[in-house]
């Protein structure tokens, strides 16, 4: 029997996750983004939790992060950037190797953007720069991240740290979201046509595209 296709998304906030837990959607996968929401589930027991939170607290369980969220296929945004309680499944190598040991089929993206249009990004979402200052992320202690040198050192090291763990393995894709041919690379690689392709979750402060900027549908 040919494994179940997962997609997971090792990629960082702003990145272009929105964009691509969509495109994931569009092409007949369940996806999910950030926090289970009532639509999407009849389990109560997960209804309104942080995907990164379940993947953590089955990690710790049962082994497998994706216990609780079996009735998924497909991972948009997975990290957790509260104040006290910030968890960042992708960049934690025990959690990643177990999403592998435990389902054979998974495919694992990481959605990249250049690293300094992605810290100006960070920037200019919200509070996230704050929250990064004053929470403990992995790579970047707490008082850290607020000059963006420091948010471009973190970012670059993220995508390194996976290029390395994953080298050579066909499991894996740094996807860059800006490339023409993006879409075509996320077909190949999770075997399955991308209908849509855009720009989700603009940040439409001072007219900064944030993830992206509008939807489009892709040919």
């Amino acid at each position: 029997m040919t494994p179940r296709l997962r997609v997971v998304n090792l990629g960082l906030p702003k990145s272009g996750t929105t964009t691509l837990g969509r495109a994931l959607g569009r092409a007949g996968l369940k996806t999910v983004d950030n926090r289970v929401h009532h639509d999407m589930t009849e389990k109560e027991e997960i209804n309104g939790l942080f995907v990164g939170h379940l993947m953590y607290t089955d990690y710790y369980t049962s082994g497998d992060p994706l216990a609780q969220l079996e009735e998924f296929d497909a991972f948009g945004e997975i990290s957790v950037l509260q104040d006290g309680n910030s968890c960042w499944p992708q960049m934690d190598f025990g959690l990643i190797e177990a999403i592998r040991t435990h389902h054979p089929g998974v495919k694992f993206v990481a959605s990249w953007r250049d690293a300094a249009k992605l810290a100006e990004s960070m920037k200019n979402w919200k509070n996230m720069v704050a929250r990064l200052k004053r929470n403990v992320v992995p790579g970047l202690p707490t008082g850290f991240g607020r000059p963006e040198g420091q948010r471009i050192r973190w970012i670059e090291a993220h995508y390194a740290f996976l290029d390395r763990i994953f080298a050579g393995d066909p499991t894996y894709l740094r996807l860059d979201m800006a490339a023409p041919d993006a879409p075509a690379q996320l077909g190949r690689h999770i075997g399955r046509d991308i209908p849509w392709w855009g720009q989700a979750n603009r940040n439409r402060k001072a007219g900064v595209a944030g993830d992206d900027a509008e939807p489009t549908d892709a040919a």
